[in-house]
């Protein structure tokens, strides 16, 4: 059995990661440092916006200690912009053999999306052993996901539900040893984003943290 990259080690101590959409670069520090402040130490910029990459690379420059990765990463040619900002990770919706091909070729650690048997192994032949399961909740939610990974449970893989994971089950979803980390927008609302509201990110991100804690302490 593989062990994980160490960018995904990192991950799954935090446990927790934060998937935001950034519309203004102005934004991202100050998140960022609200996030931290909670306990949410990772967060994924998902290519989405203009503001997505800047704001990824000042996030990467000024605020060190979050461990950030960029989401919603399509075509290849993005792998080498996310590279260059900063990115410690990247994150698909769903698994694009050259964009995998991509990742592998300049060492960007990558979880590609799946939602079927046939993608998990697709993700296994680019060496991915961490893998978004994605959209969770229209799929079956856990119970799919117990389905789904039990026949590679002997290789280690790693799952990071997302899409249907939100503040009234993620603890459900922290407790299973699969999972490496849960998250969502729901740790940073854009309606608190646009307002400005870093104390109460920093709450929210505080609250789903000692919930997390308590679930690990269950596995």
């Amino acid at each position: 059995m593989k062990s994980l990259d160490p960018v995904f080690e990192r991950l799954g101590q935090n446990r927790l990661v934060a998937v935001l959409m950034i519309d203004e670069v102005d934004h991202a520090v100050p998140l960022a440092r609200a996030l931290l402040a909670g306990g949410v130490g990772a967060m994924e910029l998902t290519l989405r916006t203009e503001a997505a990459l800047p704001a990824l690379e000042r996030v990467a420059a000024e605020v060190p200690e979050m461990l950030v990765g960029a989401g919603t990463v399509l075509r290849a040619d993005q792998v080498s912009s996310v590279v260059k900002a900063g990115a410690a990770f990247g994150v698909a919706p769903g698994t694009n053999e050259t964009v995998l091909r991509a990742a592998r070729e300049v060492g960007l650690p990558f979880a590609p999306g799946i939602a079927t048997a046939s993608e998990i192994e697709t993700a296994l032949e680019h060496d991915c052993r961490v893998l978004k399961v994605f959209p969770v909740g229209p799929l079956g939610g856990l119970p799919y996901l117990d389905i789904l990974s039990s026949p590679y449970r002997h290789l280690g893989l790693r799952y990071i539900p997302l899409g249907g994971v939100d503040e009234g089950n993620f603890h459900d979803y922290a407790a299973v040893p699969e999972v490496l980390a849960v998250g969502g927008s729901w740790l940073a609302p854009p309606s608190q984003v646009a307002a400005r509201d870093w104390d109460g990110i920093e709450a929210r991100a505080a609250m789903a943290a000692e919930v997390v804690a308590g679930a690990r302490s269950q596995r």
